[in-house]
This record gives C-alpha cells, structure tokens and sequence, in this order.
C-alpha cells in the first residue's frame, strides 16, 4: 500500500495535531510531521493544507518577522481546530483500533 494514499486521508488530523503542541509556520509543520514519522510527507500537500484548514476557520495567523529572511506566517489552533482534532482524533482512533483487529484476525502483525 502506498504510505501518500494514507497521508493524504490524514494529514488534516496530523496537522492538527502538530499544531496543538506549539504553533508553527509551514516548512516548520513539514520538519515536525517527518520527525514524528511521515517522511513520506510533501511540502505542498502541507502548504495547501494549512491553507485549507485557515480557510475553514480551524487555524490563525500571523506574521512573525525574521531577521535571516523573509517574514514567517506563524499558524495556531482555533477553537474550531481544537474541536475538530477531538472529534477526528476520536474517529481515528475507532479507525485504527477496527483495522488493528481485522489485521490480527487476519494474522497480520505489525
């Protein structure tokens, strides 16, 4: 199975909750999510991500200048991102724990 298909159906969540720990501008979400596991992570797939999420009221934003280049658009939780990473993070983990079991039924182990 091609680790980007998944990626791809969670990286809201994943965002999410890299965002819920500490606020963080684009290439620094990239860098947290690889370091967490999903190397397999594209840097645009993020980028329209927080877009897409900021667009849909779950994140904010803000500048924060930098003196080694150009400014950084900062991004943190709403209340609005902070609900959904508990109601996605919920319908993940019965996800997980479904395909956990199917799998060890299966005598697939990780």
């Amino acid at each position: 199975m091609d680790a980007t298909q998944l990626i791809k159906g969670v990286l809201d969540l994943a965002v999410l909750a890299v965002l819920q720990a500490e606020d963080g501008y684009g290439y620094d979400v990239v860098r947290r999510l690889r370091s967490a596991g999903l190397d397999e992570v594209g840097d645009a797939s993020v980028y329209g991500t927080l877009r897409r999420l900021f667009s849909a009221g779950a994140l904010t934003s803000y500048v924060v200048p930098s003196d080694e280049g150009p400014h950084r658009k900062y991004y943190g939780l709403t209340p609005t991102g902070r609900a959904t990473l508990h109601s996605q993070g919920k319908t993940w983990g019965v996800f997980a724990h479904t395909m956990s079991t199917l799998l060890e039924q299966a005598g697939v182990r990780s």
